[in-house]
């Protein structure tokens, strides 16, 4: 079985448990109803998709669509409630989804084969888990350390620092909020400033269409483009 980046997953997200202090709530509560029913309705769409699917194919592909959900409407909630335990829940269920989706993935093989494919992603899981609960307990910077940070963050820039998970928020409300990017599977990541944009869209002009949203949001520095069209490589 091919591993999953689970660990890789939950190391990254340790970025955002020592971005500083929590950012105040950058989502209203219509653009949290917007996207708990944008979600919804992919994954009701994303299921009856594998329903042409069969057998162990069509078991994956159901826990795909599930593990897709369960990470969606946990990076809702960290959006709409930014906090070290909202983002603590965001890795868990990226780890969760990702053992979900393995462990029927194992289902193709037999035996000793089977038992060691579904250890190997059982031991993955927990260590992602672990590798979570360790970034979010980290100490944070000292205040000399965060004074420095922040004068160096306004050299950087002319206007007003804002937090990565701020603009994260407020990328993903307006990408939430543009017409031709509703169906559209964009997952939004931030690093100093740099928006980087993956997923699948319906067509080159939506990934146009969503780096251009993206770079009118305030804070955003530049716009990495990694999204994909749906049925292309």
């Amino acid at each position: 079985m091919n591993k999953l980046s689970i660990t890789a997953i939950a190391a990254a997200l340790a970025l955002a448990f020592n971005a500083g202090a929590l950012a105040s709530q950058s989502m209203s509560k219509e653009q949290y109803k917007a996207g708990k029913d944008k979600i919804a309705a992919e994954y009701k769409s994303a299921k009856a998709a594998c329903d042409s699917l069969a057998a162990n194919a069509k078991d994956v592909c159901v826990a795909e669509a599930q593990g897709r959900q369960k990470v969606a409407k946990a990076e809702l909630e960290a959006d709409f409630k930014p906090s070290d335990k909202t983002r603590y829940d965001v890795s868990v269920a990226k780890a969760e989804a990702g053992y979900s989706v393995a462990k029927e993935k194992c289902d193709d093989k037999t035996g000793a084969d089977k038992n060691a494919c579904v250890q190997e992603a059982k031991a993955e899981e927990a260590r992602a888990k672990a590798d979570a609960k360790a970034a979010m307990k980290a100490p944070v910077a000292s205040k000399p350390a965060k004074a420095k940070a922040a004068a160096t963050s306004k050299k950087e820039s002319a206007g007003a620092y804002v937090d990565d998970s701020v603009i994260t928020g407020k990328v993903k409300a307006a990408v939430l909020q543009e017409p031709t990017l509703k169906s559209a599977e964009i997952n939004v990541e931030t690093f100093k400033g740099v928006v980087q944009l993956t997923g699948f869209v319906s067509s080159r002009a939506s990934i146009d269409k969503a780096v251009e949203v993206a770079r009118r949001v305030e804070g955003v520095k530049s716009v990495k483009n990694d999204m994909l069209v749906k049925g292309q490589k």
